[in-house]
This record gives structure tokens, C-alpha cells and sequence, in this order.
């Protein structure tokens, strides 16, 4: 996968990033993969649990030097990152793929016909892209807000800390790590990434937090009436169908109501 110099060697010996600019809490560097260690490391991930305010007064400096923010849920039952399979030698690259070919292909793999009451208004055939929404916040300052949102321990995230990944962009992040969230749906996840990246052009999405099995994306510009919603909710049903078939209402509609004005969107795969 194509990426950035990586600064992330740097701190082995410079702990604290000073020398990119950075003050960073104690912490440790990771190249821990499934199939052994990584010729270099994939992330930093912070000693203690983020808190409100940790995304903005370390992610957004880290920014400017090519690390990316994002929070790791080290407290699900698959515990921290070397429980986690990582898988970078398998990820291709986000670039290399387009959005709305791959969207076509995961919706006609799964808008079967005995699902006709579950995907509509809309049939087997590919509904096509939804329009670009209009944005109620800045893309980086709705992602912060998300971000604290996650480290009151009471919605979803356990035990979050951040984490700094060389990257190009936001999306390119889960790929860039090799994080096999989805394996059971799709293997390259730089594919799934690639969607990320359409959301973050259209949507003003950034990838905010990582699970062993759960992807939550902050929402600069999301729907703002029922009919996009839907729209919206066919692109998600395609990216992730269990979240509407197992983890969700049951219903493509039912589904879209409830991301009319929502400022995150969540992914679990089963």
C-alpha cells in the first residue's frame, strides 16, 4: 500500500515527538501484525485512556506531520491491538479503487429478492450514489467533538486511547494499519476504504474510532431530510448490510430515519 514517509521510527528515540513538534504522553510504538512483526511501526498508541480534549490537543498537531488521529477500544473482549489480527501485507491501496463500482458490487451481492422488504424503496438494481450533504460543522471540529463523545465510557468505546498512524487521509487510516474489522465481509479493507474516502469528499466524514470489529466515522454534512437519509442508508446497507439486518431496524427506512442530522455514523460487522 502507498503511503507517506513514515515520522513514526522517529520516536523510538524521541519518545515525546519533540522533534516533530509534539508533546506526547508516555506511549509505545506497535508493528505487532498477524503474521509476525512489521518492518516498521504502524501506529502509536497513548498509555492512558483518552478524555475529553485528548483528540484535539494531540491529534490535530500530530496532523500537520502526517499522523493521523484515531481511538482504539483496547477494552472489548478481544482486548488490546496484539489480539487484534492486524493484516497490513494485505491491504492494496485505497487509491486504486472506485467508490461507486465497489458500492454497486457489495449492494447487488446482497439486495437479494427475499430481502425485497428490507432494502426499500429501492430494488436489486444499484440505486446509485447519494448527493453531497450540507455541512452543519467543520469536518476536524465535528471529528473532535465525536471523539470526546467516546471517551465517557458510556457509548460504545470501554477503554479508548489514542492513536497516531501515518496516513494520507482520515480514511485511508483502518487500511493503513491493516485492521481486518470486517474480515468476514471483505478482506482488503482498502476497498471499504476507498468508500471512506467518497464519504469524506461528500459528507465530510473522518474516521474516528477503530474496534476490533466496530468502525465509527464523525459526519461534518449528514442528511438533513428522510429522502436523503435514504439515499445515505442504501450506500451504508452495501458497506456494512448488518447493520440494518442484525444490528439495526430491519429495514432500509427505519434505518434511514435514524441518520437525518446524525453527526456519527457506526459499523459492526458480525
Amino acid at each position: 500500500m502507498a503511503t507517506l514517509p513514515n515520522p513514526l521510527p522517529r520516536l523510538a528515540t524521541d519518545p515525546s515527538g519533540r522533534g516533530l513538534g509534539l508533546q506526547l504522553p508516555p506511549g509505545r510504538l506497535i508493528d505487532t501484525t498477524y503474521d509476525g512483526d512489521w518492518h516498521e511501526p504502524l501506529l502509536w498508541q497513548s498509555g492512558k485512556a483518552a478524555a475529553p480534549g485528548t483528540w484535539k490537543a494531540l491529534g490535530a498537531p500530530a496532523a500537520r506531520v502526517g499522523l493521523l488521529p484515531v481511538l482504539l477500544d483496547v477494552g472489548g473482549t478481544q482486548g488490546g491491538l496484539e489480539n487484534w489480527q492486524l493484516m497490513p501485507e494485505r491491504m492494496s491501496y485505497p487509491g486504486d479503487h472506485d467508490a461507486e463500482e465497489l458500492l454497486a458490487e457489495y449492494w447487488e451481492g446482497n439486495a437479494e429478492d427475499e430481502l425485497a422488504e428490507e432494502v426499500e424503496p429501492f430494488g436489486p438494481e444499484w440505486p446509485g450514489l447519494a448527493p453531497a450533504g450540507r455541512p452543519t460543522a467543520a469536518p476536524d471540529s465535528r471529528a473532535a467533538s465525536v471523539a470526546d463523545s467516546l471517551t465517557d465510557g458510556a457509548r460504545w468505546f470501554k477503554v479508548p486511547r489514542l492513536a497516531l498512524v501515518p496516513a494520507r487521509r482520515s480514511a485511508d487510516v483502518p487500511a493503513a494499519i491493516g485492521w481486518t474489522g470486517p474480515l468476514n465481509y471483505e478482506n482488503d479493507v482498502a476497498r471499504l476504504c476507498a468508500v471512506l474516502r467518497s464519504w469524506e469528499d461528500r459528507f465530510g466524514i473522518r474516521v474516528v474510532g477503530l474496534g476490533f470489529d466496530l468502525l465509527v466515522v464523525s459526519v461534518a454534512a449528514p442528511p438533513a431530510t428522510v429522502a436523503e437519509a435514504e439515499a445515505v442508508a442504501a450506500e451504508h446497507f452495501a458497506f456494512c448490510p448488518d447493520n440494518i439486518l442484525q444490528n439495526g431496524p430491519d429495514s432500509l427506512r427505519g434505518y434511514a430515519k435514524e441518520l437525518v442530522g446524525e453527526p456519527t455514523w457506526s459499523f459492526w460487522w458480525d
